[in-house]
């Protein structure tokens, strides 16, 4: 038993039983023995490998999606907030900000802000970032009210969420709480039904009996906030992360060490902690908020729209033949069907009203508005 698990049984022997999504809060951010604050979860020698580490096209690509935006969505304003929430080790925005090179108007006019909780990862961040002006951030609310381009990757996927069981008395919330010896920790239910029955889609407040369904009310305020900076300010937004384009039942919440599975109740803070997104409700809130959305599709499609196999050829023609095949193989990583390509997928808000953002296609709008 760890520092934090014992924490954790004496909070619940004391309070009792305490949900799914203060649970997930505290392995991921406590203060002192929390995921995210204790080490650097990222590459080989960490827990798991984000698409920026596995290839330069990643984020170059999406800095090509950001200057687009800048240009055709925003109209070029003189000064925006390019943002990324989550950045992990910076390796995206630095990527995405060579790439965007190409274009000195927009580099001169951007304004680098990041939403970093981890102060290990703030520090991989500000190695990666030398020589480039950023401000950091504890959250969306302190970056300045202006026009706003945000990426975030593999961010969603992390919020806190929370889990519900239709059971015959009505919609009642998973727990966390103490195991027969009153040293471990199980799952059980609270009582039904739940305070927050009201607030879930249709979709799983109407799941079969004995259904488990998720919501994360944490993702749903973070997309209302990026939403409602583009309704006031004018932006666009593009979020990418594991996940599914309906609503719909089941228990998706993981843990992940070592690049393997691991229990989600054991060892808390010494693993990831994350879900499944669930990109129809985040599209649906964006839309409440003033904002348009487009997708999701997946990552693969949106990457090669935005054209990675044009730069994937450019990489390799000034590579070595085993730098070549290193190349292929992280864009089939990036693209394939049984990879990331379709595991992962992309969602953009855009003003309402707007033209679709690069990647995506006038019949992908949801929630569109006039």
């Amino acid at each position: 038993m760890n520092e934090l698990q014992r924490r954790l049984v004496r909070r619940i022997r004391a309070e009792g039983p305490i949900a799914v999504a203060e649970y997930m809060a505290q392995c991921l951010l406590d203060p002192r023995d929390g995921y995210y604050v204790r080490a650097d979860p990222l590459g080989r020698a960490g827990d798991f490998i984000t698409a920026p580490e596995i290839s330069q096209m990643f984020g170059e690509l999406l800095g090509l999606w950001a200057v687009d935006a800048w240009q055709r969505l925003l109209g070029s304003p003189r000064e925006f907030c390019l943002v990324e929430l989550g950045p992990g080790r910076g390796t995206l925005m630095a990527d995405a900000l060579r790439a965007s090179q190409a274009l000195p108007a927009f580099v001169a006019a951007a304004r680098v802000h990041l939403v970093e909780a981890s102060p290990t990862l703030r520090a991989k961040q500000r190695q990666a970032l030398a020589g480039h002006a950023v401000e950091w951030h504890g959250g969306l609310d302190s970056v300045p009210e202006a026009p706003i381009v945000l990426l975030a990757n593999e961010f969603f996927d992390a919020l806190p969420l929370r889990q519900f069981v239709r059971t015959e008395r009505g919609i009642a919330e998973r727990m966390v709480g103490l195991d027969a010896s009153g040293e471990g920790l199980r799952f059980g239910l609270g009582p039904a039904p739940s305070p927050w029955t009201p607030a879930l889609p249709r979709a799983l407040r109407d799941a079969p009996l004995g259904t488990l369904v998720e919501y994360s009310p944490a993702s749903i305020g973070v997309v209302r906030a990026i939403a409602g900076r583009i309704a006031r300010q004018g932006g666009a937004a593009l979020a990418i992360d594991y996940g599914a384009g309906e609503s719909g039942p089941g228990d998706t919440l993981q843990a992940v060490r070592r690049h393997g599975r691991h229990e989600v109740l054991d060892d808390p803070g010494e693993a990831d902690l994350s879900a499944r997104v669930d990109f129809a409700a985040l599209a649906e809130a964006a839309s409440a908020a003033g904002a348009a959305a487009f997708g999701p599709v997946p990552q693969g499609v949106l990457l090669e729209r935005l054209g990675i196999a044009a730069r994937a050829a450019a990489l390799a023609a000034k590579a070595t033949p085993a730098q070549a095949a290193e190349i292929e193989l992280a864009r089939a990583r990036l693209i394939g069907g049984t990879e990331m390509g379709t595991l992962f997928k992309a969602l953009a808000l855009v003003p309402q009203g707007s033209a679709p953002p690069a990647g995506f296609t006038e019949d992908e709008g949801l929630f569109r508005g006039q």
